[in-house]
């Protein structure tokens, strides 16, 4: 039996950086982690792509992981989709989360019919992600509204006061509240 096996810690899995380029490794620490079990999802994150946010999303959700998300410093854009499938959250006093529009870019060189293309898909993209976001985290659709257009940096005291994190100060970092035992 494997250390990891053997241990009745719960798995912790970093989701720091671009999510887009960390796929590969953030989808592999959610799948070693069993269905059902408890992890804790350390975030930092400027963000990326909303698929890449999606899918993470979803295997939190369907793998049913009792996730803990922490951010411990940066928690933006694309990154707030696998937050928010956490069933704790929790944020510093200065932890950042960043909402805005959806952003599309291309380096490829296309035709004007698939960029129309392209322009439709992703304007029902953001819409259904904002829909499906302000679900997840509780928010009305007038403050998801207001936060994300133009786009709003909010403070991890700010997100706890609505309700949508427990705000953890100076002292429990000091004290590792996330590993204390009973």
């Amino acid at each position: 039996m494997s250390k990891r096996e053997s241990s009745e810690e719960p798995y912790e899995i970093p989701m720091v950086g671009d999510l887009t380029e960390n796929a590969a490794m953030m989808t592999e620490k959610l799948i070693e982690a069993p269905p059902g079990s408890e992890c804790i999802l350390y975030f930092d994150s400027p963000g990326g792509s909303p698929y890449t946010a999606l899918s993470l999303m979803n295997l939190i959700l369907w793998r049913e992981l009792a996730a803990t998300g922490v951010v411990t410093g940066e928690c933006s854009s694309a990154a707030l989709w696998p937050f928010a499938a956490c069933r704790q959250r929790l944020v510093s006093p200065l932890s950042v989360l960043l909402f805005h529009p959806m952003k599309w870019q291309s380096e490829e060189n296309i035709h004007v019919r698939e960029a129309s293309e392209w322009a439709r898909h992703f304007g029902q993209l953001e819409k259904d992600m904002d829909e499906l976001l302000a679900k997840m985290l509780g928010l009305s659709p007038q403050q998801m509204e207001e936060w994300n257009r133009p786009g709003r940096y909010i403070s991890g005291r700010e997100f706890a006061e609505a309700g949508l994190a427990e705000l953890l100060s100076s002292e429990d970092s000091l004290s590792g509240p996330l590993n204390a035992k009973p």
